[in-house]
């Protein structure tokens, strides 16, 4: 647990950071040495997002890998990655699940049929309609992407991509109800994928509970790794 800035204690605590699609480890690249700074752990995962022999399951037992005996550390996922992580939450105690700019599943929903029935397509070309962008799609990686992440820090990510087997997103999400987990969502009200008013609408109706926020677009640990790990790390505070 942490209870940094409280008292003047300042408590390791145990992040383990959950991609999104594409399962790279390296999206919290730059976060690791900011919380690490701070005088935490940080775990990043590897998910075999490229196998197609590999579904929830899989991503979910890469996760308690690298987890191993670690005694109930905070889950942080990011995007798709809610799916597996709340899946974790199920089999291993942990303190808590913090979920950045995530995709929120209900029982029995398949992260392919996600899209459609949060209605996040329509949501996002009025987003792009209404700051000034003419068109914008799942395939414009510039525009959804890399329009607030260092130019150099985008391009390097290319090395690190994979491509995203649909065996997972044709899977339903397994689990009856949310886990009985503290949970916290962390919007990034500049996200083009998910826009901030859309987020906020899918964690009230589908969690309940108020987001939190900061500035950046989706690809929020690569464009403001500091920020990230400082929010994590109030978040786990404020848990406690």
């Amino acid at each position: 647990m942490s209870f940094a800035g409280r008292s003047g204690l300042n408590l390791m605590t145990d992040f383990v950071l959950v991609p999104g699609a594409g399962g790279a480890a390296w999206y919290w690249h730059r976060v690791v040495p900011e919380l690490e700074a701070l005088g935490h752990r940080a775990i990043a995962v590897d998910l075999p997002a490229d196998d197609d022999s590999a579904g929830l399951d899989a991503y979910a037992d890469a996760v308690l890998a690298a987890i191993g005996n670690l005694p109930s550390p905070v889950l942080v996922a990011q995007s798709m990655g809610a799916f597996t992580a709340s899946i974790v939450a199920t089999r291993i105690p942990v303190r808590m699940l913090i979920l950045l700019n995530p995709m929120i599943p209900f029982p029995g929903e398949s992260a392919g049929a996600w899209w459609e029935h949060t209605g996040q397509g329509g949501a996002m070309l009025e987003h792009a309609r209404r700051i000034g962008l003419a068109t914008i799609s799942l395939d414009d990686q510039d525009a959804l992407f890399g329009h607030d992440v260092p130019a150099v820090i985008f391009a390097a990510g290319e090395a690190h991509a994979r491509n995203q087997s649909g065996t997972p997103f044709g899977e339903p999400w397994p689990l009856d109800a949310w886990p009985d987990v503290p949970t916290r969502v962390l919007l990034s009200r500049d996200d083009r994928l998910f826009p901030a008013d859309f987020q906020r609408r899918v964690t009230r109706d589908r969690l309940g509970i108020e987001p939190d926020e900061m500035d950046g677009g989706h690809l929020v640990a690569l464009s403001r790794p500091a920020e990230v790990a400082a929010r994590l790390v109030a978040l786990a505070a404020d848990q406690d």
